[in-house]
């Protein structure tokens, strides 16, 4: 066996010299580097698609194709759409991460169940408002467990389990109040406080005014949630258990507590939508989370849309953001493009392509790349 020096080129091919440059059959051109990165990393892939988005419909509306003007207040505005589904896609974050087929269909059931507990505790009984949300939110928190315990203790696949409780807590939410919504004036005075758009200070002038929920529960919610899945060991361990409970098993992580702790954490956050969906309706609605597509379909398909590997392990929350904004800024262009009942329609419709469209990317660029993050 030959010794490859100086003159004679090593036959590996992944270097040309002695300084370890890579040969220009291995180097990858600007395009195929471009390429790589859209297809690999799905935050630049969301962040392009955003942009492209936001510019088509303004194109649209500048010359006349749309009902009223795309600009950037209707886009703040529209925002008031993205608290309830971004926090939801965060819910749906942790029971996907937990692997095992994890699927939470019951979130928008705990939402309308949740929402007239925190009507009858805000809106009848007269609880401080603090103490109210409290409440809502170990409601939903016990909920979610409910889910967890049929999942990671007795086994239930999720998919079922989660739509069991789904009808379940729907029902519950119907019967609890024959019905009827609860709409006293302490409720109805929470529009005012939770989900108007205000001016921001300093800088209010120059940008539009921002829902006020952006601040109160989204932006509260994302930074827990980061925290807890980044900054962790539990976050680190629901990371594990998605991707290999048996190994996580063998390193003396608790698999069956850290999956029910997922579901748990999906029903808390399930439950601070209730506050959010009641303080936007000014009503606590027994249908609030069911009503129409319900809110638990496009809460998944933010977080697959948004890079969640379905198989578990792999997601981040500033997918899950991006995501959220993409979908909320293309149906409010739809609505503007189409008039009466076509408008939902072809939302449906574009959620349909982006969810497939996700779902091409991500095998299309494991087969290719090994992986897409």
């Amino acid at each position: 066996m030959s010794i490859p020096t100086a003159a004679e080129p090593d036959l590996t091919g992944t270097q040309d010299d002695q300084s370890g440059s890579p040969t220009p059959e291995r180097a990858e051109s600007l395009p195929a580097r471009v390429i790589r990165a859209l297809l690999t990393q799905r935050i630049v892939l969301l962040a392009v698609l955003l942009v492209l988005v936001v510019v088509y419909f303004m194109v649209l509306g500048a010359t006349g194709y749309l009902t009223a003007a795309y600009d950037f207040d209707y886009l703040s505005a529209a925002l008031i759409n993205a608290v309830p589904l971004a926090m939801l896609g965060f819910a749906e974050l942790f029971v996907i991460l937990s692997g095992r087929g994890g699927i939470d269909l019951s979130v928008g059931a705990i939402v309308s169940l949740a929402s007239m507990i925190f009507g009858f505790a805000y809106g009848r009984w007269g609880w401080p408002l603090w103490l109210a949300i409290l409440a809502t939110a170990i409601v939903g928190a016990v909920l979610g467990l409910v889910n967890g315990l049929l999942v990671a203790y007795i086994g239930f696949p999720a998919l079922i389990a989660t739509l069991a409780t789904y009808y379940a807590y729907k029902s519950l939410a119907v019967v609890i109040n024959n019905q009827r919504p609860i709409s006293t004036k302490p409720i109805q005075n929470l529009y005012e406080s939770t989900a108007r758009s205000v001016e921001l200070p300093l800088i209010g002038s120059w940008i539009p005014n921002v829902p006020k929920g952006i601040f109160l529960f989204l932006l509260p919610t994302l930074v827990v949630v980061w925290l807890l899945l980044a900054r962790t060991t539990y976050g680190r361990r629901v990371y594990a258990i998605g991707t290999n409970d048996v190994a996580a098993q063998w390193s003396a992580i608790g698999v069956r507590a850290t999956r029910a702790g997922a579901y748990a954490l999906s029903g808390l956050i399930s439950g601070l939508v209730a506050v959010v969906t009641v303080g936007q309706f000014a009503s606590a609605r027994p249908d609030a989370g069911v009503s129409g597509n319900g809110m638990a379909l496009p809460a998944i398909t933010i977080a697959v849309l948004g890079g969640v590997a379905i198989t578990g392990g792999i997601g981040r929350v500033s997918g899950i953001v991006l995501a959220t904004v993409l979908i909320v800024w293309m149906n409010a262009g739809i609505r503007l493009a189409f008039e009466g009942n076509a408008g939902p329609q072809y939302q449906l419709l574009a959620l349909g392509v982006l969810l497939v469209f996700a779902a091409l990317l991500n095998g299309f660029a494991l087969r290719r790349y090994g992986g897409a993050g």
